[in-house]
Parts: C-alpha cells; sequence; structure tokens
C-alpha cells in the first residue's frame, strides 16, 4: 500500500470513528472516550488532511463546527453563528498564537479566561425580556429550550428595558456538588449514573418537563455577547464588564494581558486552582480583546483566527492495587470496589474506585498487586484505566458465593453484574426493608431510610417481616419516637396487610420483577402459593416474560432464605392472595411498550392504565407488539417500532383512547 493510500484509509477511519463520538456526545448525551482522547484523534485528522487535501471528506468533523439539535425540540436558527475555536494544547501552541497575531495588528491585547465546561447556550432578550433560549446545535441551528433556561436561576428573566436587543452566549453547567447528589440518587434508584457534570447539564436542559430541568439546580456563567441594539461595544473586556452591570452571571476571573509569557502565567494560574473550583473547566481560552483587530484578523472557514482554547491534558498517576472490596448493595449487586495506595488527583487525595463488574476488572487486566493507571472521570469521579505493570498473573475474579452471607451467587445473561438473590442478606437489609415500604411497594407511611436505620440500631427488626411484630411500646422505647408517631407508624404498617399482592411481591425486590411485572405474575397466576408452584415454562407464558425474568422468579421463590420469609409474612396476616381489578376490555388482547419519557404520566402510571382496561405491558417490541408509546427522549425500542411498523403514540393519543 503506497503512502497516499494508507494516508486516506487512515483518514477514512478517523472520519467514522470522530463522528461517532461525536453523535454519542452531541445526540446522546454520553461519551466513550475522554475529551483529551477524541482531542488527540481530531488533532491527528487535522494533520493528515493538511498534507492530502485531495481527501479531505464533506462529512469530515473537521468541515463543520459540530453537533446536531437533537428532535423533540422546536429548532432555532442563530443569527450569529455559535462558532468553535481553534485547540491548542502546548505552551508553545500559544505561542506561535499570539506570534501570529502580532504579525497582522500591533499591540494586541488578549482576553484569558476560564474554558467552562458545560452546554453552550443563547439567550435572546427583547426590550429588557429574555424571549428565546436555545442550545448550540450545530452552531447555525439550535433547540428551543426557553422554558428550562428559566428554570436556572442566575439566568434573569428581565434586563435593563432600555436595550432594544441583546443575545448573549453562555454556558451552562451543574455544580460538582449537584453532579454527586445527583449520582448517588441515580444509584440508589438502580439507575444508570450520568459519567460527568456536563452530560448531566445537557441531559437535565433537554427534559421535556421543566420540573425536572428545575430540580437538577443548572447553574451558568455568560461569556459573550453575540449582537446588541442601541450601545456600542468595542472590546471584549468591555463587553463581559457591561453583561456584569445588566446583572448576568459572567465568566469568572477574566483578565487582561497584552504578553505571550502574561497568557501563560495565568493558564498556569487558573490550572492550579481548577480543582478547588465547583465547577468543572476543561481548559482556558485566549481571545483577542479588540473588536476591530479582530475584524482585521478574521477567520478561517471553520474557526476565528482571533482565539483559540487550551486544553488541559487529563491528570494521570499509577499507583498500586492493594485489595479490591466486595460491597454488596440493595438489589444484591456485588460491586467490585479498588482499593490502592492513595495518590493526589483534581486537587484531592483518592484511594478508592469502583471496578463495576467482572467484564470491567477482565477488559482492564488487574488484579491485587499490580500496578495500575487512575484519573478522576471528569475531574471528579475516579476510574481505573487498566495495568501498566502486571505483578500478578491473569486477573482477579469474583468469588461464587455471597461475602457476606454466603449465598450462591447469580448473574444472568442480560447484565455483567453478579447478584446475591438472599433478602435476607444483612447487607442488603437496610435498602431492601426502604424499597419494602416505598410508595410503589408496600406503601408504609413514614417508614423512611432514618426510621429503618433507628429501628435496626434498636433491633427492633433484622428482615422485613419483623415489622409487622412491632408494638407502639417498643417504638416509644427507642429515643426520640413520640407516642403520636410511633401509633402512626404501627397503623400504616398493619394498614400495609391489606395490599395487593403485585405490591408485596414488588416489595420483595426479585431481581428483574417491577410494578408491571408483579402484576402480569398475579394476573396469571392468582395467588402467591400459585407462583411459588409455578415452573419456568410457566412463568416464561406470560408475555413480555421470557426465559431470563421466568427464571427469575423461579430462583427466588425457591431460594430458602425467600421461602422462610414468605412464611413469616403469612403468619403475619399479610395479604397473599390476588383478585384482579380491570376498569373494562377495549385493551383486551393489546400489548403496549413504552419508552421514553411521558409529559405527565409516570411510566408506572401508564402501565396500570393500560392493566385497567384489560391490556398488557409489555417490556421489549416483538411483533406481537400493537401499539409503542412514546415519550421524549425514546430510544431503541422506538427504532425497532418503526422498522417492524408498529404504531406509535403519544401520550395525548393514549389519553384519548382511554376517555
Amino acid at each position: 500500500m503506497s503512502e497516499k493510500d494508507s494516508a486516506k484509509k487512515r483518514i477514512d477511519e478517523l472520519v467514522e470513528l470522530l463522528n461517532y463520538h461525536s453523535r454519542l456526545y452531541y445526540v446522546e448525551n454520553r461519551n466513550e472516550i475522554s475529551d483529551y482522547e477524541y482531542d488527540m484523534l481530531q488533532n491527528e485528522l487535522k494533520k493528515l488532511e493538511t498534507d492530502n487535501p485531495e481527501y479531505i471528506r464533506a462529512d469530515s468533523p473537521t468541515q463543520r463546527v459540530g453537533g446536531e439539535a437533537v428532535s423533540g425540540f422546536e429548532k432555532v436558527t442563530h443569527k450569529v453563528q455559535m462558532g468553535s475555536l481553534k485547540d491548542v494544547f502546548s505552551f508553545e501552541e500559544v505561542r506561535d498564537f499570539v506570534d501570529k497575531v502580532r504579525e497582522t495588528v500591533s499591540e494586541p491585547a488578549f482576553v484569558v479566561e476560564p474554558k467552562i465546561d458545560g452546554l453552550s447556550v443563547s439567550l435572546e432578550y427583547h426590550d429588557g425580556q429574555l424571549t428565546v433560549g436555545s442550545t448550540r446545535g450545530d452552531g447555525f441551528v439550535g433547540e428551543n429550550v426557553t422554558e428550562n433556561l428559566k428554570t436556572v436561576r442566575s439566568i434573569p428573566v428581565s434586563i435593563d428595558d432600555t436595550l432594544p436587543m441583546i443575545e448573549v452566549r453562555g454556558e451552562v453547567y451543574m455544580p460538582k456538588g449537584v453532579f454527586l447528589d445527583l449520582v448517588k440518587e441515580q444509584e440508589d434508584n438502580d439507575e444508570q449514573p450520568f459519567k460527568n457534570p456536563r452530560n448531566a447539564a445537557a441531559g437535565s436542559l433537554r427534559q421535556k418537563d421543566p420540573k425536572i430541568a428545575a430540580k437538577r439546580k443548572l447553574d451558568i456563567f455568560v461569556f459573550n455577547v453575540q449582537q446588541i441594539e442601541g450601545r456600542e461595544l468595542t472590546s471584549h473586556k468591555q463587553s463581559l464588564d457591561q453583561l456584569k452591570e445588566l446583572g448576568f452571571k459572567t465568566v469568572p476571573d477574566y483578565r487582561r494581558v497584552t504578553t505571550a509569557e502574561e497568557v501563560i502565567a495565568r493558564i498556569e494560574e487558573i490550572g492550579t486552582s481548577r480543582f478547588d473550583l465547583p465547577y468543572d473547566i476543561d481548559g482556558v481560552v485566549i481571545k483577542v480583546d479588540d473588536f476591530r483587530q479582530r475584524e482585521l484578523l478574521g477567520a478561517t472557514a471553520k474557526v476565528p483566527k482571533w482565539a483559540v482554547a487550551y486544553k488541559f491534558p487529563p491528570e494521570e498517576k499509577s499507583t498500586k492495587l492493594l485489595d479490591i472490596e466486595l460491597n454488596v448493595g440493595r438489589t444484591g449487586v456485588v460491586t467490585p470496589v479498588a482499593v490502592f495506595e492513595p495518590v493526589f488527583l483534581a486537587g484531592t487525595q483518592v484511594s478508592r474506585a469502583t471496578l463495576h463488574n467482572q467484564d470491567f476488572i477482565e477488559e482492564k487486566n488487574i488484579d491485587i498487586g499490580d500496578i495500575i493507571k487512575v484519573r478522576k472521570a471528569g475531574d471528579i469521579i475516579p476510574e481505573v484505566l487498566g495495568a501498566v505493570e502486571k505483578n500478578t498473573e491473569g486477573f482477579f475474579r469474583l468469588p461464587d458465593v455471597c461475602p457476606v452471607c454466603g449465598t450462591a451467587l447469580i448473574r444472568s445473561d442480560e447484565e455483567a453484574a453478579v447478584r446475591c438473590p438472599n433478602v435476607e442478606c444483612p447487607a442488603q437489609i437496610f435498602r431492601s426493608i426502604v424499597h419494602f415500604a416505598s410508595k410503589g411497594a408496600m406503601d408504609i407511611d413514614g417508614l423512611g431510610p432514618q426510621i429503618v436505620r433507628a429501628l435496626l440500631d434498636g433491633e427492633l427488626i433484622t428482615s422485613v417481616a419483623d415489622l409487622y411484630n412491632i408494638t407502639e411500646e417498643k417504638l416509644v422505647a427507642l429515643e426520640n419516637f413520640k407516642e403520636k408517631s410511633a401509633r402512626n407508624l404501627v397503623n400504616a404498617i398493619e394498614k400495609s396487610k391489606s395490599n395487593t399482592l403485585d405490591k408485596l411481591i414488588f416489595g420483595l425486590g426479585i431481581r428483574n420483577i417491577g410494578q408491571a411485572s408483579a402484576k402480569l405474575l398475579c394476573a396469571k397466576f392468582g395467588g402467591l402459593d400459585e407462583i411459588m408452584n409455578a415452573s419456568t415454562d410457566e412463568i416464561a407464558e406470560i408475555e413480555g416474560f421470557g426465559e431470563i425474568m421466568a427464571k427469575s422468579v423461579y430462583d427466588a421463590f425457591h431460594e430458602e432464605h425467600m421461602i422462610s420469609l414468605i412464611q413469616r409474612l403469612k403468619e403475619c396476616g399479610v395479604n397473599t392472595a390476588y383478585e384482579k381489578v380491570q376498569q373494562d376490555d377495549r385493551f383486551e388482547g393489546k400489548t403496549f411498550v413504552l419508552t421514553g419519557t411521558l409529559p405527565t404520566l409516570k411510566r408506572n402510571e401508564a402501565k396500570e392504565l393500560i392493566e385497567k382496561f384489560g391490556g398488557k405491558a409489555s417490556g421489549s417490541v416483538s411483533k406481537k407488539t400493537d401499539y409503542v408509546l412514546a415519550g421524549e427522549e425514546a430510544g431503541s425500542k422506538l427504532t425497532k417500532a418503526q422498522q417492524l411498523g408498529i404504531k406509535i403514540i403519544s401520550e395525548e393519543e393514549f389519553m384519548e383512547m382511554i376517555k
């Protein structure tokens, strides 16, 4: 293969790879590689294209600003392009930039400011009122997210009304503390957590329901005036000062300097303090201050010649893997956690990082005693990149039994995690009792996490069955328990005995069995004894179950701890019979699949409505599916439904069907 052919082949490979990762980031709000890795690949492509311009493809990421407008929001055409900047990765490149500017204009000054790592947005004000807020999209067309942006409290909804019009650009971000709280909440709910604050901010701003966006506590830094009427601005620093006066939260600590060495000194200062900031920055922006000089400098087809963005490389450290601890969560997932010699990363000392599952350990080829490389994903959450020096042969293997209770661990074909199926495993008890008492399960009012912890610490309970032996006298004997609160809790526990069987089954926390699945089980077999006596094949006959879910149910109800627990619950008088409630049969024989986030209905509420009218709610799309009820951010289920030609309905259409 000739040198030219080799270059063409590599250009094609890089274009495909970069477009793939660009779509993950801009459209799906997730990423598989770091920003630095992406930048390095794009840098390689730029150099190849410079040397081989005849092979530049129209779909190359170098030929566009980047990104696509995500469907689901009204499109907004930007009157002033929301462009991107050229990235540089060394001080030598910074000096080259300053020298090139000096070749065109005399005595230039530069404004140096931190590069906030978030989602770029435009805010338009007419006669002092915020009229349109939009995302950057591809730089030319974005999405109208005005209502969500109004939930960002640092964005003024009105400013000086003597200005006929002003459009500003800013970066919406999620503070580090808010991000950590959100990740903890997602993990507690067995949801896939966001990987970094930037993805969390992007995902939050694209929520159809502004209430969800409001709960995410997003913030913004405004860093540019896109266009303005009624006032003349001559420099960038002047425009930032004006934005401050108008009440905008501007990009912090911007400074005006005149030499390359002063620029580099500011980069080093910002880099030193970046880990102490309550928000993420991924670099430093250097802009020519004077607007007339910017006009003289001009721009290329893709980026301005009057600004660059210096990107920080990720901080990575090597350390020794001392141990791998095994943590057992609420649903029994056994999560391996790396314990390594402490290293200083992104401003803090770290010594632990999750290893996720067995597949991750095998992929990274790590074992206790190896020298591993670690970093902080998004400069917040520690992650293990892999082994850099093998001191062992092979990789660590998770045990076959639970490290806490000794029950045989199970792993389904659908996931990489291994689980302890023992609902009375001491490591799971706290979480399992909280889940058992939750609204979707037994709905025991007043029995939240703090009360559960108090009951465990006071040795009043060791399992969910013990709840039904609690008396007012026992509760009052505990610290901070008053007679009224004790009476209310005992009454709430007693009331839960009469709940429908599906709530009990869901409350037991069987893997793969949610609220809808529990109802289908009950509708099929009619009572708990019948479910426990059913074979895997009989359970698998339920529409939407299949072998994996059927095996989960069969295994759970044949585990000795579960059998003992069920017997105790029966003795306490908990209902184990089931009577199907159906309003009418208009959906008889019809199967629905739900995907995405509905505007007003929660997914469980929609499933209950389907079942009330005789229909079935399935978890997967097949040729037997009659309707796909699709909401915002619908994923692969929607795609499959479109391929199969299945009727897709909105929540509005669904509500019309049940009127």
